[in-house]
Protein backbone atom coordinates (compact mmCIF):
# COMPACT_ATOMS: atom_id res chain seq x y z
CA UNK A 1 0.00 0.00 0.00
CA UNK A 2 1.64 3.67 -1.07
CA UNK A 3 1.12 6.04 1.65
CA UNK A 4 -0.06 9.72 1.08
CA UNK A 5 2.17 11.13 3.68
CA UNK A 6 5.19 10.89 5.49
CA UNK A 7 3.40 10.93 8.91
CA UNK A 8 1.28 8.19 7.29
CA UNK A 9 4.20 6.15 6.89
CA UNK A 10 5.62 6.41 9.98
CA UNK A 11 2.64 5.30 12.10
CA UNK A 12 1.96 2.08 9.45
CA UNK A 13 5.67 0.99 9.95
CA UNK A 14 5.53 0.67 13.87
CA UNK A 15 5.77 -2.89 14.81
CA UNK A 16 2.42 -4.30 16.29
CA UNK A 17 1.74 -3.40 19.78
CA UNK A 18 3.74 -0.30 20.00
CA UNK A 19 1.50 2.67 20.07
CA UNK A 20 1.84 5.67 17.66
CA UNK A 21 4.43 8.90 18.53
CA UNK A 22 2.45 11.59 20.51
CA UNK A 23 0.72 14.25 17.44
CA UNK A 24 1.38 11.42 14.52
CA UNK A 25 -2.56 11.16 14.47
CA UNK A 26 -2.81 14.80 14.35
CA UNK A 27 -0.05 15.01 11.70
CA UNK A 28 -1.31 12.64 9.54
CA UNK A 29 -4.90 14.43 9.76
CA UNK A 30 -3.23 17.55 8.23
CA UNK A 31 -1.09 15.87 5.72
CA UNK A 32 -4.30 14.27 4.57
CA UNK A 33 -6.59 17.08 4.36
CA UNK A 34 -3.49 19.00 2.28
CA UNK A 35 -3.82 16.01 0.39
CA UNK A 36 -7.40 16.76 -1.08
CA UNK A 37 -7.53 20.02 -0.89
CA UNK A 38 -5.11 22.66 -2.17
CA UNK A 39 -5.61 26.01 -0.04
CA UNK A 40 -1.72 27.47 -1.37
CA UNK A 41 -3.37 27.29 -4.73
CA UNK A 42 -5.65 30.78 -5.53
CA UNK A 43 -9.20 30.74 -5.50
CA UNK A 44 -9.65 30.24 -8.84
CA UNK A 45 -7.75 26.71 -8.98
CA UNK A 46 -9.24 26.22 -5.68
CA UNK A 47 -12.84 26.15 -6.77
CA UNK A 48 -12.16 24.63 -10.48
CA UNK A 49 -12.61 27.67 -12.19
CA UNK A 50 -10.93 29.40 -14.57
CA UNK A 51 -9.86 32.53 -13.88
CA UNK A 52 -11.73 35.42 -15.32
CA UNK A 53 -14.88 37.88 -14.34
CA UNK A 54 -17.52 35.67 -16.01
CA UNK A 55 -18.15 32.54 -13.73
CA UNK A 56 -20.41 29.36 -13.55
CA UNK A 57 -22.64 30.07 -10.29
CA UNK A 58 -23.86 26.99 -9.60
CA UNK A 59 -20.85 25.11 -9.84
CA UNK A 60 -18.98 27.93 -7.31
CA UNK A 61 -21.52 26.68 -5.01
CA UNK A 62 -21.65 23.21 -5.62
CA UNK A 63 -17.16 23.45 -4.70
CA UNK A 64 -18.13 25.59 -1.75
CA UNK A 65 -19.92 23.17 -0.15
CA UNK A 66 -17.52 20.11 -1.27
CA UNK A 67 -14.78 22.30 0.37
CA UNK A 68 -17.09 22.70 3.43
CA UNK A 69 -17.65 19.56 4.24
CA UNK A 70 -13.43 18.73 3.50
CA UNK A 71 -12.38 21.01 5.74
CA UNK A 72 -14.95 20.83 8.48
CA UNK A 73 -12.66 20.23 12.10
CA UNK A 74 -15.56 17.33 12.93
CA UNK A 75 -14.63 15.37 9.47
CA UNK A 76 -10.94 15.37 11.55
CA UNK A 77 -11.73 14.60 15.28
CA UNK A 78 -10.37 11.54 15.49
CA UNK A 79 -6.90 12.82 14.47
CA UNK A 80 -6.64 15.08 17.24
CA UNK A 81 -7.39 18.75 18.04
CA UNK A 82 -4.52 19.94 15.97
CA UNK A 83 -6.17 18.51 13.27
CA UNK A 84 -9.13 20.37 13.91
CA UNK A 85 -7.36 23.40 14.80
CA UNK A 86 -5.79 23.36 11.30
CA UNK A 87 -8.78 22.38 9.41
CA UNK A 88 -10.71 25.52 11.08
CA UNK A 89 -8.14 27.49 9.58
CA UNK A 90 -8.79 26.30 6.12
CA UNK A 91 -12.43 26.40 6.32
CA UNK A 92 -11.86 30.20 7.12
CA UNK A 93 -9.55 30.20 3.99
CA UNK A 94 -12.20 28.35 1.41
CA UNK A 95 -15.09 30.77 2.89
CA UNK A 96 -12.72 33.57 2.03
CA UNK A 97 -11.98 32.84 -1.33
CA UNK A 98 -15.72 32.21 -2.01
CA UNK A 99 -16.66 35.58 -0.68
CA UNK A 100 -14.25 37.50 -3.20
CA UNK A 101 -15.11 35.01 -6.14
CA UNK A 102 -19.05 35.34 -5.24
CA UNK A 103 -18.85 39.42 -5.18
CA UNK A 104 -18.16 40.83 -8.88
CA UNK A 105 -15.97 43.87 -7.70
CA UNK A 106 -14.35 41.78 -5.35
CA UNK A 107 -13.59 39.22 -8.33
CA UNK A 108 -12.57 41.68 -10.40
CA UNK A 109 -10.31 43.15 -8.43
CA UNK A 110 -8.67 39.69 -7.18
CA UNK A 111 -8.37 39.18 -11.19
CA UNK A 112 -6.00 42.31 -11.30
CA UNK A 113 -3.82 41.66 -8.40
CA UNK A 114 -3.62 37.83 -9.48
CA UNK A 115 -2.46 40.04 -12.99
CA UNK A 116 0.36 41.58 -10.92
CA UNK A 117 -2.01 45.10 -11.33
CA UNK A 118 -2.80 46.63 -8.14
CA UNK A 119 -6.19 48.08 -7.26
CA UNK A 120 -4.56 50.22 -5.45
CA UNK A 121 -7.94 51.92 -3.95
CA UNK A 122 -6.64 53.58 -0.97
CA UNK A 123 -3.29 54.99 -2.89
CA UNK A 124 -4.51 55.43 -6.54
CA UNK A 125 -7.48 57.55 -6.90
CA UNK A 126 -6.41 58.81 -10.63
CA UNK A 127 -9.52 58.92 -12.33
CA UNK A 128 -10.37 60.35 -15.94
CA UNK A 129 -11.93 63.95 -15.83
CA UNK A 130 -15.41 62.94 -17.17
CA UNK A 131 -15.52 60.47 -14.21
CA UNK A 132 -14.88 63.23 -11.70
CA UNK A 133 -16.88 65.73 -13.48
CA UNK A 134 -19.84 63.04 -13.21
CA UNK A 135 -18.63 62.76 -9.01
CA UNK A 136 -19.24 66.27 -8.63
CA UNK A 137 -22.82 66.34 -10.05
CA UNK A 138 -23.81 63.19 -8.12
CA UNK A 139 -22.54 64.96 -5.14
CA UNK A 140 -24.21 68.26 -5.58
CA UNK A 141 -27.28 66.22 -6.28
CA UNK A 142 -26.86 64.55 -3.43
CA UNK A 143 -26.64 67.80 -1.02
CA UNK A 144 -29.59 69.55 -3.32
CA UNK A 145 -31.98 66.57 -2.25
CA UNK A 146 -34.93 67.68 -0.10
CA UNK A 147 -36.75 64.40 -0.17
CA UNK A 148 -36.64 60.59 -1.21
CA UNK A 149 -38.48 61.50 -4.32
CA UNK A 150 -35.29 64.20 -5.44
CA UNK A 151 -33.21 61.31 -4.53
CA UNK A 152 -34.76 58.71 -7.60
CA UNK A 153 -33.39 60.08 -10.46
CA UNK A 154 -29.96 59.91 -8.81
CA UNK A 155 -30.83 56.58 -7.73
CA UNK A 156 -31.50 55.30 -10.82
CA UNK A 157 -28.67 57.28 -12.57
CA UNK A 158 -25.97 55.27 -10.09
CA UNK A 159 -27.92 52.11 -10.60
CA UNK A 160 -27.51 52.36 -14.35
CA UNK A 161 -23.77 53.37 -14.27
CA UNK A 162 -23.10 50.68 -11.92
CA UNK A 163 -24.26 48.53 -14.58
CA UNK A 164 -22.48 49.84 -17.23
CA UNK A 165 -19.33 49.67 -15.71
CA UNK A 166 -19.33 46.18 -14.48
CA UNK A 167 -20.26 45.34 -18.11
CA UNK A 168 -17.08 47.33 -19.00
CA UNK A 169 -15.07 45.23 -16.63
CA UNK A 170 -16.04 42.18 -17.55
CA UNK A 171 -15.40 43.06 -21.06
CA UNK A 172 -11.51 44.44 -19.70
CA UNK A 173 -11.18 41.16 -18.31
CA UNK A 174 -12.66 38.23 -20.46
CA UNK A 175 -13.00 39.80 -23.73
CA UNK A 176 -9.56 42.57 -23.98
CA UNK A 177 -7.56 40.55 -21.02
CA UNK A 178 -6.38 44.35 -20.19
CA UNK A 179 -5.84 44.35 -16.30
CA UNK A 180 -4.65 47.92 -16.21
CA UNK A 181 -7.87 48.92 -17.95
CA UNK A 182 -9.71 46.58 -15.25
CA UNK A 183 -8.08 47.83 -12.48
CA UNK A 184 -9.89 51.86 -13.47
CA UNK A 185 -13.04 50.51 -13.54
CA UNK A 186 -12.92 48.56 -10.18
CA UNK A 187 -11.65 51.75 -8.79
CA UNK A 188 -14.99 53.93 -10.55
CA UNK A 189 -17.63 51.07 -9.35
CA UNK A 190 -16.17 50.94 -5.10
CA UNK A 191 -16.23 55.01 -5.66
CA UNK A 192 -20.20 54.22 -6.90
CA UNK A 193 -20.18 51.77 -4.22
CA UNK A 194 -19.12 53.70 -1.71
CA UNK A 195 -21.34 56.86 -2.97
CA UNK A 196 -24.33 54.92 -3.14
CA UNK A 197 -24.03 53.48 0.61
CA UNK A 198 -24.17 57.30 1.64
CA UNK A 199 -27.59 57.82 -1.12
CA UNK A 200 -29.38 54.99 1.29
CA UNK A 201 -27.88 56.55 4.51
CA UNK A 202 -29.56 59.85 3.01
CA UNK A 203 -32.57 57.84 2.48
CA UNK A 204 -32.82 56.28 5.74
CA UNK A 205 -33.62 59.69 6.92
CA UNK A 206 -36.83 60.60 4.88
Amino acid sequence: MVNRSGSEEQVSALPAGRAAPAGADEAYGAAALDDEINLRADDYTLFGLPPGFALDRAALEQRWKQLQRLAHPDRHAAQGAAAQRLALQWSVRINEAYQRLKDPLKRGAYWCELQGQSVGAHDNTAMPTAFLLQQMQWREALAEARSAADLSPLQAELEAERAQRLAALQAAIDVQHDARAAAQQVRALLFIERFEQQLHERLDRY
